[in-house]
């Protein structure tokens, strides 16, 4: 493995071989019935032990993610430590689930009869996760399955896969059984057999669209949950502060390179302070330094792959070859690549119409709020969308018409408290992150009727 920055070698790895993979599912099934057991107490305590070792252990967790995944050094203690707040939601929301009580004698006929509904886990998980947050996303596969007993095999990013096997190092240590948590850094044609695989009932996968819904049409008896790809738009209204929506965006846009399913792509931004929105949007975007992802003050590290930098230079110049302009930005440096800003952008660019997933983010002026939501929604991606505006009647009028997941007012969508339900709509996936909500999807309802 080689640092995306600098090529050099970060670690080296022994691809997992077919009786490997067989192994860790075969235990994963046959654990099931003992983690699915262990009591409420000793599942908190486990989830409060690989928080503790997390926080412990921030600094060396963030220099591996700096290393692998090429996050500047400050996002990457970010990261970590999100991480722990992750673990830590799980344990709190573990302990304050209960069932319900139902009344059932409705009529006479269930005259002294009442229930007791309470969440149960399906089973076994396999977990997919993605290379730009290699260690908090997979947290947020891990530790709702901890808290439900569920076992988990986890198929981490190829490009990333150490965080993970630190993680997991840090819950085995914890309590957790060993088979019950099993990294395989296999490939994606292997990491698809494996989400097929009749024993491991749930498939909770974030990555691209299209592997994504590939997954769900091959596996439909499965529980498939998906959280895939964005096209993230942000609205400045001429009423905002629009020096704070500059800065907000700027690092909503280029944090991580734009590597972020909600990074901010596309600003639509009210005419009247358009101009003014614009030069400080630049000058904030300027500011924001660019290089070695182990250096304090970078902001911008490399694109993952020299392939990625390459798509990301082909797709300026394709649009600005169809009529955009670039504002500032795109030297290059290895797979470094300074924050772009494009104006004068059409809708079949695909710097507008596809997830560019790198540091581009273009400007339009809108003339009616109308037009900004309708423009906003003009996209097959539909995961967070931001909102800069005082007026709480324009914020109900986009919260009912964004056909969005979430909507961040007065600040980008990038923005992601890691306890909140956490997803998409259309092509950006199905189902909801945040510990208590993937606690509902690895669970199912069962329910017990008494008669008295």
């Amino acid at each position: 493995m080689r640092s995306p920055f600098d090529g050099s070698e970060v670690g080296r790895l022994q691809r997992p071989s077919l009786h490997t993979v067989e192994q860790a599912i075969a235990g994963a099934a046959a654990v099931f019935p003992k983690t699915r057991r262990i009591p409420t107490f000793e599942r908190a305590a486990i989830l409060r032990k690989i928080a503790d070792t997390l926080r412990v252990r921030n600094e060396s967790l963030a220099r591996t993610l700096a290393r692998e995944a090429g996050k500047p050094i400050k996002a990457a203690r970010t990261e970590a430590e999100r991480a722990v707040a992750t673990f830590l939601s799980a344990a709190s929301e573990v302990e304050r689930r209960a069932g319900d009580v139902l009344p059932l004698d409705v009529n006479e006929a269930s005259l002294g009869r009442w229930g007791v509904l309470r969440r149960v886990p399906v089973g076994p998980v396999c977990a997919i996760t993605p290379f730009n947050f290699p260690l908090n996303l997979c947290a947020h596969k891990v530790a709702p399955a901890i808290a439900v007993g569920a076992p988990i095999v986890h198929k981490p990013a190829s490009q990333t896969p150490l965080s993970a096997l630190a993680l997991a190092e840090i819950v085995h240590e914890a309590g957790w059984p060993a088979e019950a948590y099993v990294v395989l850094p296999v490939t994606g044609e292997a990491g698809e057999k494996i989400a097929l695989d009749p024993r491991l009932p749930i498939v909770s996968f974030t990555g691209s669209a299209e592997v994504g819904w590939r997954l769900k049409g091959l596996a439909p008896k499965k529980r498939v949950w998906l959280e895939l790809g964005g096209n993230a738009a942000a609205i400045v209204h001429s009423d905002a502060d629009v020096a704070s929506a500059a800065a907000r965006c700027a690092a909503g846009g280029f944090g991580y390179a734009g590597q972020s399913c909600i990074a901010l792509q596309r600003t639509l931004v009210h005419r009247p302070v358009f101009a003014a929105f614009r030069d400080a949007f630049v000058a904030a975007t300027r500011k924001l330094t660019s290089g070695d992802p182990l250096d304090d003050s970078t902001d911008v590290g490399p694109m993952i792959s020299t392939a990625d930098a390459d798509r990301i230079e082909s797709w300026l110049e394709e649009a600005v070859a169809q009529g955009a302009e670039l504002l500032c930005g795109g030297k290059r440096t290895g797979n470094v690549i300074e924050p772009m800003v494009l104006v004068n952008t059409k809708r079949e660019m695909r710097v507008e119409c596809e997830e560019v997933f790198g540091p581009i983010v273009t400007l339009s002026p809108y003339d009616t709020f109308a037009e900004a939501l309708q423009r906003a929604n003009d996209s097959r991606f539909g995961l967070q969308a931001g909102l800069f505006t005082q007026d709480i009647d324009r914020i109900q009028q986009a919260f009912d018409t964004l056909e969005v997941g979430g909507l961040i007012v007065n600040d980008v969508p990038t923005w992601r408290a890691d306890r909140m339900p956490y997803g998409g709509v259309k092509d950006s996936g199905v189902g909801r992150e945040g510990p208590a909500y993937a606690m509902d999807e690895y669970t199912e309802p069962r329910l017990l009727v008494f008669k008295s």
